[in-house]
């Protein structure tokens, strides 16, 4: 599983953990996240994000 880190506020993704906040279940790896997703914190869109971990 891998994070993802928004380079706008720090708020991580976990795909261990999905988000809870835009109903996206534990599992869902970064890549498979809608094209429209965005940082639930800040509003930051993927393209804002950088990969932390694995």
């Amino acid at each position: 599983m891998t994070q993802y880190k928004c380079t706008l506020c720090g708020w991580v993704y976990d795909s261990e953990k999905g988000d809870d906040v835009h109903g996206i279940p534990a599992g869902t790896e970064f890549e498979d996240l809608p094209d429209d997703w965005a940082c639930p914190l800040c509003g930051a869109t993927k393209d804002l994000f950088e990969k932390i971990g694995e």
